[in-house]
Formats: C-alpha cells, sequence, structure tokens
C-alpha cells in the first residue's frame, strides 16, 4: 500500500477504500499496524468493527478504546486521530451507508448476534500515539 500511495493492488485494485490504522495493543503495549477499510465522512473516517461477521469484535477496536490518539495512513498522508464510539442514530446511519456502498457489510451484520460497532477517527492536528518507528510493529494484540 505504501508503494502505491496507499492505493491496493492486485485482486483488490480499486474494491474499497483503506487506511492504515497505528494502534497500541492493550495486552503487549506493542505498537501495531492494521489495513482496514474505512468510509470517509467529511474530515472523518468511519470505521467498522465487522471481523467478517464474527461474535467477538477484532483486536484493533479494543486498541482504539484502550488507546484512542493514534495515527493513520490514508494515501501519502500520516494524519493523528482520536477515536470516538458512534451510538444509536449516528451509528445506525454510517452502518446503512457502509453496507449500501459495501453490501458484504450487511451479511457480516446477519452472522452475527452482537451489533457492529463504529469508530469515527477524528483529525486532532496533534502527534497522535507513537510514530511507526516508535514501538515493534505486528498485526495483532
Amino acid at each position: 500500500m505504501r508503494t502505491n500511495h496507499g492505493q491496493l493492488g492486485g485482486g483488490f485494485a480499486g474494491a474499497a477504500a483503506v487506511l492504515l490504522l497505528h494502534t497500541v495493543g492493550t495486552r503487549s503495549g506493542a505498537g501495531r499496524v492494521h489495513p482496514v477499510m474505512y468510509l470517509a465522512d467529511h474530515d472523518r473516517y468511519l470505521l467498522f468493527a465487522s471481523k467478517a461477521g464474527s461474535d467477538r469484535n477484532p483486536d484493533p477496536y479494543y486498541n482504539l478504546l484502550a488507546y484512542p490518539e493514534v495515527r493513520i495512513e490514508v494515501g501519502d498522508d500520516v494524519v493523528a486521530v482520536r477515536a470516538v464510539e458512534l451510538s444509536g442514530a449516528e451509528r445506525d446511519a454510517a452502518f446503512t451507508e457502509q453496507a449500501r456502498r459495501h453490501p458484504g457489510f450487511a451479511g457480516y451484520q446477519r452472522k452475527t448476534h452482537r451489533v457492529i460497532s463504529a469508530v469515527t477517527l477524528i483529525p486532532t492536528g496533534g502527534e497522535g500515539g507513537p510514530a511507526p518507528a516508535d514501538r515493534t510493529e505486528g498485526t495483532s494484540s
């Protein structure tokens, strides 16, 4: 993704908007980098904790709740953001739009007993979480 300025290649080219989410593992304290789909919403980035319809939220969701000040890579930009969980009508409207654009998300919701959580990433203009080189990077917490 970095080589292609934030664009996915191969069979995934043009499939969805994806960013790199830098979090801190809740158990390990180590830096993590997760490629995740997002929905652009004005100056915010909306994420959905679908985990392909699993009955458990994905690890990055828990990392964001524990350490909400993080960084994301969108295209060639590194942006400091603050994660805020969406709820109620705002969550429902965001998820409906994501499912409209990417119908697989509606299928994920049907597969699970939980309501798929939604998180907005709001740019802060600050430093935001560990720099990519500050911690060991991986893909799980």
